[in-house]
């Protein structure tokens, strides 16, 4: 008996621990956490196993619940939908299939899943998401603005105001926001949300985001209060250049709905409209460029609380404007991130008091002070000192990134911070302040889109990791809402060059997916009838301001590389339309025999250039070949999109459209024993990357491009284009010797050229600072510019070995192939996938080396130990050929292992 009870608790521990060793984490919709304002009627799933490190796990079944009340959807009662057990291994967006979902609800979900091993996971937590108002109709309040508006150079900032009466017991309270301009807003004194710069920035002549918010805690029973300020932002602030002003308009205007609903069911809305009445308060002036001036004598204390007299205030005008381009956010808003103090204070030999905060970043600085009534603070903004050390905003072109405040005098502490602009600065001259700079006194504050950190890249080399540390500081000041080509000068746009070149890398650093999602909407919107895409967008530059290749090939490459990144076959289908429609431009453009070789083009922009280049040393490429090559480029992955989304009809024709491309380009461009025209590092790598040559010359093609590079001392010369793809195509072509030297080189031109000299964001230009400490062109001089930063996609795909396989996107299949540089004794990375952590590290010793290798559940991998010595390779502390691996086809120096399963490995040889 006592033997039997014994086996009987052993059996019950052992199926306790297997049942434990399977959950369900970071429960998703749409890749987001519990989102609030979700316009999608077929809203998607997604969630990460959690195995416990138990190897081969792979998910089999699923099932999903779904209800409006929390205690209903755990008990499975009163559901909305129930997928039932459903026979799958998918585990991300998987699409809601219920009865259509109501405007402005939550709905509360969870999932559980069966693995391969017969184990069923518990439930998921609760998690939720709530609809937007999902259709226009159910928008009831009005677009308000200002009664009069004076022609004026600077405009102080419009407040509104409103009091309402809650006269029941508030169950839930949400509010939704829009603006033709900036806003911010309170309820009875405290600020809604967390967001900034809201409500992004869009074609604002097409589309126009809301935010929607959970305002329950902020309402109490009576009497409530609410106000809003608006500032000039992108709608009318300046915006590139020429005096380019009220781009979108002149006049801001809001638009409130706010629904209040009650704990015995009803509803009551709280609508912007005519009752509202207006005024100005404390911000005299906001500009994107320019900075923001407060004063606080003219705040109008307490009013966004209840009781305000507002008798003297006007009121509003309701604005005669549609709504059908009101839009849901799809994206992750702008918050407060990471917080600097000052390094040093001191004072330049010109005499200028600086605050040195250590770091390029993007948003601005909080100051307290105490001074008299009429006290001022001035701050400007800059990224870099001169050599003699002194300030310099030269390169800021005619941004005065400045901020002026004037203290109330209260007689305590004043808190001042900016609303309506952000700044691109490590060094901030305090030109005004009441007293001693103190450093407690100053904060700086970095503001980018809330994407989740997701990848690290870290090595042997110092000088590699803080190459790794401006590349994911130069994404961070530059995602504010739109992918900006630099946020300091008179410029901050969304250029569609710098946008392709780094997709791929932004992918690894953050989680891109829904801030993609969302600009590219803006490509298409943005996009002229005949498929001609924009140098910029949201495009503020004209419609003839279009057309370039390789910056308008972002309506292909970027839809594509989302795909990639995060397996979603819903970025192909929304985008398809643009993409046909930029390969159908770039064909009418060519001539009967097939070659693109007209239109307005950057060409390899910002490549090596010598002054007084007599005898031809500047790496100029032909900018009819670039166009032919991602013409060619561009019609390879809309085939591609096409295979995914089943259009044969269009995988036929644009095959052999492909054809007739690449054949045109051999005609014109490749000479008969396999040389190129134009002989640059730019025209190899771009026709070996797009495999512009046949397979027999591409070989002698790669030799060519390392002969180049070793004419040129072992140094690079690609500019914007090239760059991205240079070492990708040297590891290729089994010339990683060079793409080390190259990546690893310190002297100029090189990646790790700004490092030596200071830089902790990736610069515009090889050269920004020349060895001599004098600068570059101060017209175009950007400290923080991070095209040049797309080298991190080599970094985490091929130093450490981190990839997906095309046909299983998404991290879904995985690829491990690190290459091991003869310079570096160590490299790793890892990667939050959408099925839960990627890693990949390597590591050199004596006699040793080191691949260790963690796979999420749910996937497999095929992994490239870096030795083909079967012998000498061990997985943990047993030779390779004792594991259960399945051996792949041979490749010089590696040994292949196919179809590895979920856990951590740790191979030596």
């Amino acid at each position: 008996m006592k033997k039997q009870l014994t086996t009987t608790l052993a059996f019950c521990l052992l199926s306790f621990v297997s049942f434990s060793q399977l959950s369900i984490k970071n429960p998703r919709i749409e890749n987001r956490t519990n989102p609030i304002g979700i316009d999608e009627v077929k809203p998607r799933f997604s969630w990460i196993l959690d195995a416990a490190e138990r190897r081969n796990v792979m998910q089999t079944a699923y099932e999903i619940k779904v209800g409006t009340e929390i205690g209903e959807v755990k008990r499975g009662k009163n559901l909305v939908w129930n997928s039932g057990r459903v026979k799958s291994s998918t585990s991300i967006l998987v699409p809601y299939n219920g009865p259509a979902l109501k405007p402005g609800t939550r709905y509360f979900w969870q999932v559980r899943v069966w693995d391969n091993a017969g184990q069923v996971s518990v439930w998921s937590e609760v998690a939720f998401w709530q609809t937007g108002l999902l259709d226009v109709g159910n928008w009831k309040a009005d677009w308000i603005g200002i009664n009069h508006l004076e022609d004026s150079l600077k405009w102080p900032s419009p407040i509104f105001r409103k009091e309402f009466s809650a006269r029941k017991n508030i169950k839930m309270a949400t509010a939704y926001i829009s603006a033709r301009g900036l806003y911010e807003a309170q309820i009875n004194g405290q600020r809604v949300g967390d967001a900034y710069l809201t409500p992004g920035w869009t074609a604002y002549q097409k589309r126009i985001q809301y935010q929607v918010y959970d305002v329950t805690n902020l309402l109490k029973p009576g009497e409530n209060a609410i106000g809003v300020t608006l500032g000039s932002g992108w709608f009318r602030s300046y915006l590139a250049w020429s005096n380019n002003r009220e781009t979108y308009g002149k006049e801001l205007s809001l638009l409130l709905q706010m629904d209040i609903e009650y704990e015995d069911g009803t509803h009551e809305l709280v609508l912007s409209d005519g009752s509202w009445r207006h005024s100005t308060g404390g911000i005299l002036d906001s500009e994107i460029y320019h900075g923001e001036t407060i004063d606080a004598r003219l705040e109008q204390k307490g009013w966004t609380m209840t009781g305000f007299k507002d008798n003297n205030w006007e009121p509003v005008k309701v604005v005669e404007s549609p709504k059908a381009t009101i839009v849901a956010t799809y994206n992750e808003p702008i918050r407060k991130q990471e917080r600097f103090t000052p390094q040093r204070i001191f004072t330049t030999p010109k005499g200028e008091r600086i605050i040195d905060f250590g770091q390029n970043l993007v948003g601005w600085v909080e100051v307290k002070a105490r001074g008299a009534s009429g006290s001022k603070i001035q701050m400007v903004h800059a990224e870099v000192l001169d050599k003699f050390g002194n300030f310099y905003t030269e390169n800021l072109r005619v941004a005065k990134q400045t901020c002026t405040y004037t203290l109330a005098g209260t007689g305590g502490v004043e808190f001042f911070e900016p609303h309506f602009t952000f700044q691109g600065f490590r060094y901030v001259q305090v030109v005004d302040f009441p007293g001693e700079l103190a450093a407690d006194n100053f904060t700086a504050v970095a503001l980018y889109s809330d994407m989740p950190k997701t990848g690290n890249f870290t090595s042997s080399n110092p000088l590699v990791n803080q190459l790794q540390h401006n590349i994911q500081w130069g994404q961070r000041g530059n995602f504010l809402d739109v992918p900006t080509d630099c946020p300091q000068r008179d410029e901050r746009l969304g250029w569609t060059g710098d946008a392709q070149a780094f997709a791929r890398t932004a992918a690894f650093n953050h989680e891109v997916h829904a801030f993609y999602m969302k600009w590219l909407k803006d490509v298409a919107l943005d996009q002229r009838p005949d498929g001609s895409v924009p140098f910029v967008v949201p495009n503020v530059l004209g419609d003839g301001a279009c057309g370039s290749a390789g910056w308008a090939d972002v309506a292909t490459i970027l839809p594509w590389d989302v795909y990639i990144a995060y397996g979603d076959q819903r970025v192909l289908e929304n985008q398809y339309t643009s993409m046909k429609a930029w390969v159908d431009y770039m064909t009418a453009q060519s001539e009967g025999d097939d070659l693109w070789n007209s239109g307005f083009l950057f060409g390899d922009w910002l490549f090596y250039s010598e002054n007084n280049d007599n005898i031809g040393n500047s790496a100029v490429t032909y900018k009819p070949f670039i166009q032919q090559c991602f013409w060619a480029h561009s019609t390879q992955l809309l085939i591609n999109a096409a295979n995914v989304l089943g259009k044969k009809t269009d995988v036929t024709k644009y095959t052999a459209l492909l054809q007739r491309i690449k054949s045109a380009f051999n005609r014109e461009y490749v000479t008969p024993n396999g040389a190129l025209v134009s002989a640059t590092q730019t025209a190899y790598v771009l026709a070996l990357n797009f495999d512009m040559l046949p397979e027999n010359l591409r070989e002698q093609a790669a030799q060519r491009l390392v002969d180049n590079i070793r004419s040129y001392n072992t140094h690079l010369t690609t500019g914007f284009l090239g760059t991205p793809y240079l070492c990708h195509v040297l590891t290729r072509f089994g010339h990683d010797d060079v793409a080390y030297e190259l990546f690893l080189r310190e002297k100029y031109p090189s990646w790790l050229y700004p490092v030596t000299m200071g830089a902790t964001t990736i610069w515009e230009r090889w050269d920004g600072i020349r060895p001599d400490s004098t600068f570059e062109e101060a017209s175009m001089n950007s400290f923080n510019h991070y095209a040049y930063g797309a080298i991190g996609d080599w970094m985490y795909r091929s130093v450490a070995g981190l990839n997906t396989e095309e046909q299983a996107p998404g991290y879904k299949q995985i690829l491990i192939k690190p290459h091991i540089g003869a310079s570096m004794t160590e490299a790793s990375a890892d990667l939050m996938t959408p099925y839960g952590r990627l890693a990949s590290g390597w590591k050199t010793e004596p006699g040793f080396s080191y691949l260790h290798v963690e796979i999420p559940a749910n996937t497999t991998a095929t992994i490239y130990v870096p030795s083909d010595n079967l012998e000498i390779i061990r997985e943990g502390s047993l030779p390779i050929s004792a594991g259960n691996f399945q051996f792949g086809k041979a490749e010089t120096g590696y040994t292949v292992l196919k179809d590895v399963g979920s856990g951590i490995y740790d191979f030596s040889f």
